[in-house]
């Protein structure tokens, strides 16, 4: 019964820790910070959806799905660069998909809004919700699938 008792403790206190350590993104003072109506003014609806209040576009509906030409993936409120040209992959998934970001311009957290844990991305700029990263990538680079909302997105053509 002792046992028991520990090992039902124990899961508690466990869960309640990571449930805590989930919640860093709201805590965290972003270098670009604007009240609600701020960003409303500056976003389309769409992006407001997605960057503000963590929607997802429907698959398919962005231009940047199938953008090929070489450049920079920036982050459509603040203009972090995000992602590069090169390490864009067709998923097949209907978002543009990328195998690695720009180290330290992406913040990573983890929600649960589907029922189960999935790793979310952030602009580390501004804290726009960008999308989520899988472990299902090209095995022959980095085995992960950043898949990103194009309307989180601009895309700035190399010169």
């Amino acid at each position: 019964m002792k046992k028991l008792l520990l090992l039902a403790i124990s899961v508690i206190l466990f869960n309640c820790n990571g449930i805590a350590q989930d919640k860093t993104k709201e805590n965290k003072v972003y270098k670009v910070s604007k009240t609600e109506q701020e960003w409303k003014n500056e976003l389309t609806e769409s992006e407001f959806k997605v960057l503000r209040e963590a929607g997802t576009e429907r698959p398919f509906s962005s231009k940047l799905n199938k953008e090929y030409r070489a450049g920079t993936y920036v982050c459509a409120a603040c203009e972090t660069p995000l992602f590069k040209s090169e390490h864009k992959f067709d998923s097949g998934t209907g978002w543009p998909s990328f195998d690695r970001e720009i180290k330290g311009n992406v913040d990573f957290s983890v929600d649960y809004n589907l029922g189960h844990a999935r790793t979310e991305e952030h602009c580390a700029t501004c804290g726009g919700h960008l999308g989520h990263v899988f472990s299902d990538g090209p095995r022959d680079t980095t085995g992960k699938r950043h898949c990103i909302n194009g309307v989180a997105l601009n895309f700035i053509p190399e010169k």
